[in-house]
């Protein structure tokens, strides 16, 4: 069901973007997810699974660094739990380059 919902909202995304007359940008078709490291403090957890997005992106072969800026992503979520005395984050993301 998430998934389903991640992929609506990037092709509404992608339509917008070009119906605006500008330029769209080149995203994968699927979503790449990646886990953290437990931190006490959930903005911690969330940039370590952040950076893991990132490494795993670079490290795809249909993909690489192009794609590794998160903060061009579409549907970029976080999925957090509060687990023995920390949080554990999950990135959620489908990556995409200009």
């Amino acid at each position: 069901m998430r998934a389903t919902l991640l992929a609506l909202i990037a092709s509404a995304m992608l339509m917008a973007a070009t119906a605006s007359g500008t330029q769209a940008a080149t995203c994968a078709d699927r979503p790449v997810t990646a886990r953290g490291d437990p931190s006490r403090l959930e903005v911690l957890a969330k940039a370590k699974a952040r950076g893991n997005w990132r490494a795993k992106v670079r490290a795809m072969p249909a993909l690489g660094a192009a794609y590794a800026d998160w903060y061009k992503a579409l549907g970029a979520d976080y999925r957090c739990n509060e687990e023995q005395g920390g949080t554990l984050c999950v990135a959620v993301a489908y990556p995409c380059r200009d």
